[in-house]
């Protein structure tokens, strides 16, 4: 059951292990800021219930709570912690305006082409060739724009910050989209360097850690037992 109370001055993030979850996460513990963890049990439809819709009235995760203020959508809880700690995003217009547009491409883009190609390669039991085939050639579209931004700098941005961390919750799981990356040089470097950040580290393990399969036997057996619930 889902305890929803009132603390003043304490961050509140409500989540589960998921790529949206994680950008929460990732970003709180990159901010060094102090907050509690609610877990949001997706299989039992706990973001369906009347008091989570109460703070989140589209019933997903993650939301996060702020002295009694809600804010819901993983883009929006990003900016808002940005904005909150004049951390990970730049105050200049064109830097600022840099890391949204990287930002946007992540929700936009990589996360629901990604999130089909999950549903599609990893879920169904009925597999339907033309969707998978669509849905991983877009994500692996995404990936190359991806790269050829890393070729030309460091970060997605003129410095590291929340788009760089939105993009690697998602592009960390590429392999259950079944769609490769190591062939693209930067992004792989990119990633290996996010990887290795402490603060990810920690942020992904919010709630819990996730233990995807790493063999193709491993990850069918577990496409297998997804709930039908989370495909509704």
């Amino acid at each position: 059951m889902i305890s929803i109370t009132a603390r003043l001055a304490m961050l509140e993030l409500y989540t589960a292990s998921t790529p949206n979850g994680w950008k929460a996460s990732v970003t709180l513990e990159e901010l060094g800021l102090d907050y509690r963890t609610h877990r949001i049990d997706l299989a039992a439809l706990e973001q369906k219930s009347s008091a989570y819709l109460a703070l989140n009235p589209n019933g997903r995760i993650p939301t996060l709570v702020d002295d009694g203020f809600a804010v819901f959508e993983s883009g929006a809880i990003l900016i808002y912690l940005a904005e909150k700690t004049g951390q990970l995003l730049p105050s200049d217009r064109r830097g600022r305006s840099q890391v949204l547009q990287w930002l946007m491409f992540q929700m936009a883009g990589v996360g629901p082409m990604m999130g089909q190609a999950n549903v599609f390669f990893r879920a169904m039991t009925e597999k339907i060739q033309p969707a998978i085939d669509r849905y991983q050639r877009e994500t692996r579209r995404l990936f190359e724009v991806l790269d050829t931004q890393l070729e030309r700098q460091e970060w997605l941005g003129p410095t590291y910050s929340i788009a760089d961390i939105a993009n690697w919750c998602w592009v960390r799981l590429h392999f259950w989209s079944g769609v490769p990356l190591e062939d693209l040089e930067h992004l792989s470097r990119w990633k290996a360097c996010m990887d290795a950040r402490p603060a990810c580290l920690r942020g992904i393990e919010v709630p819990e850690p996730l233990e995807l399969p790493t063999t193709e036997v491993g990850r069918e057996a577990l496409a297998n037992t997804v709930s039908r619930k989370l495909l509704e």
